[in-house]
Parts: C-alpha cells; sequence; structure tokens
C-alpha cells in the first residue's frame, strides 16, 4: 500500500538518455541501454481557513512577474477560495507524512530518468530566464536550473510542507535562495501574469490535477510566446493489456491514498489537443518505476 502513495510528485521528475536531440528519438522498452521511443512531431491543432495560505498574499507581491491568477479583477479572497475548491485542506501530519516519503523514496526514480531530464532541461539553455514548475514537489529538478545563475524559479505545490524540503534541495545543489520561489497554489490557477514566463516545467503532476484542461490552459496563459513547456508523466498502458487492467481496477483506491494520483490518464492526448503550436512527444516504459503500474510514461517538449 505503502508503494502506491509514492507513484507521482506532489500536485508536482526522463528516462534513458536521449540520442544527439529530441528530434531523433527511437523505440525503447528501458532505460539503460535500448534505443530510444519513438517520437511524434504534431503540428499546431491551484488548507485551511487558519490562514497559513494568506502568506501567498504578501509573497506574490515580491516576485517579479506575479500578480493573481487569470485576470487583474481576480482578488486575493477569491484565488484563496479557488485554491481551497481545488485542493481541499489536508491535515498537517498528512502533508508532513507525504512530503517526507516523497523526499526519500523516489530517489530511485530519479536516477533512472537522469538521462532524460538531463537532455529535456538541455531545450532551456540560453532561452528560459523565468521559469514555473507547477508541482514542484521536494524539489527533484531544481538540479537542473544550478547552472544558470540568471534563472528565476517559481515552484508551484498546493502541499506548504513541500518547501522545506524544496529549499534544501536548492541549497544542496547551488541554487542560489534569490533564484527560487516557493508558492502554495494549484497548476489549475497559477498567481502568475499573462505572458511572464519564458518556460513551464511539469513532472508527475498532470497525473494528480482535479482537471487537466484548466492546468493545461494556465500553462499556456502564463507562457510567452515561443516558451515551451517541458513535460514528463506516466500514463495509462495500452488498451487491452493486463497492466491496463490492473490499473483500471486499482485507480481508485491509488486516487485516495496518492493524493488525487490517477493511473488511467492518457494525459498524452490532453497536451496533444491543447492548441500548442507544435509539439513533440515520445513515449516509452520505464524498466525499473518504483511501481509497474507507472512504468508507461510520455515526455517532450511543447511550444506556445
Amino acid at each position: 500500500m505503502l508503494q502506491m502513495v509514492l507513484l507521482h510528485q506532489s500536485p508536482g521528475s526522463h528516462l534513458q538518455p536521449l540520442a544527439s536531440s529530441l528530434k531523433t528519438t527511437q523505440k525503447s522498452s528501458s532505460v539503460a541501454a535500448a534505443p530510444l521511443p519513438h517520437k511524434q512531431v504534431l503540428p499546431a491543432p491551484r488548507f485551511c481557513s487558519c490562514g497559513r495560505r494568506h502568506f501567498v498574499e504578501a509573497a506574490t507581491a515580491a516576485f517579479l512577474p506575479v500578480c493573481f491568477s487569470n485576470a487583474s479583477s481576480l482578488h486575493s479572497d477569491d484565488y484563496l477560495g479557488l485554491l481551497n475548491r481545488i485542493h481541499p485542506p489536508r491535515p498537517d501530519w498528512y502533508e508532513e507524512f507525504y512530503a517526507s516519503v516523497m523526499d526519500s523514496y523516489m530517489k530511485s526514480y530519479e536516477a533512472e530518468v537522469a538521462g532524460y531530464k538531463s537532455q529535456l532541461f538541455g531545450e532551456l539553455r540560453g532561452k528560459a530566464k523565468t521559469v514555473l514548475e507547477i508541482g514542484v514537489g521536494t524539489g527533484p529538478n531544481l538540479e537542473y536550473y544550478a547552472d544558470n545563475s540568471e534563472v528565476q524559479v517559481f515552484g508551484v505545490d498546493p502541499n506548504r510542507k513541500m518547501e522545506k524540503y524544496a529549499r534544501a534541495a536548492a541549497a544542496a545543489v547551488g541554487l542560489p535562495p534569490k533564484n527560487f520561489h516557493f508558492v502554495e497554489a494549484v497548476a489549475e490557477a497559477v498567481p502568475l501574469d499573462d505572458a511572464s514566463v519564458d518556460a513551464v516545467v511539469g513532472t508527475l503532476v498532470l497525473c494528480s490535477v482535479k482537471d487537466v484542461n484548466m492546468a493545461l490552459k494556465e500553462v499556456k496563459r502564463v507562457l510567452k510566446p515561443g516558451g515551451l513547456f517541458l513535460f514528463v508523466e506516466h500514463v495509462a498502458a495500452k488498451d487491452g493489456t493486463i497492466l491496463k487492467l490492473l490499473q483500471s481496477a486499482l485507480d481508485p483506491l491509488q486516487q485516495i491514498v496518492a493524493d488525487g494520483c490517477h493511473l488511467t490518464r492518457e494525459t498524452g492526448k490532453y497536451i496533444s489537443a491543447a492548441g500548442f503550436s507544435s509539439l513533440e512527444l515520445s513515449m516509452t516504459s520505464l524498466s525499473n518505476a518504483p511501481c509497474s503500474l507507472i512504468s508507461p510514461h510520455v515526455y517532450g517538449v511543447a511550444c506556445n
């Protein structure tokens, strides 16, 4: 049961190293040695009432491109209400337990996907000075920004207990405190201005958001024209397979024990239909995922 709790990075990580670029992937079923999966290049087609969340109001005032999400008419009370509705309050002990487990248990997963991440985040070098990461969780991706002294990373997560782990991760990899801003929020309602960031990153988060389409609309809204969306997500297995049957049977339980994580989401289809100007989407299956239930993955880069 505990293993199931750890299947995703909190709502907020690709896989075997890519070849020379994202444009030359081949099909793969493991991370270590096989060629990479085939990539399709597709045409354009957000707790309590005690006040802990009110820190968002003060914190966002200090951020460079930040305002309350979606429109200037959305007041802080509206934002907090929306945040509470999308991510209802969890007990402190649960959020702390979940954060601590994610911090320790996902290390093997991160080691397996490090090659993919290195190549995907390479797409941001020289292009992104302001990055939003939805579902930042305990900060496993922060190491990929550490070599950019100019980057400003806004890490969004609804679990406030993730912050101390994310800040520790930033310090461990040499990312200056002034370069990392933690915001307690959800992907469906991001407190950033329209067209305010160069890139958005989401790894193991769209499996857990309440409304995938709403989250992707927020991604597109905050991205500048030509901005990039980097993603890595576990997804549903192919129809008719034993794995898909197992995912379907265990999905209701998974959502309860894993903070809303879905095993059967076809996240690639959501991203494909979101209206990005271009999309490079790859599929693979991890051989050493923390649980075989999440071995199917999609990953790639979309351009706004």
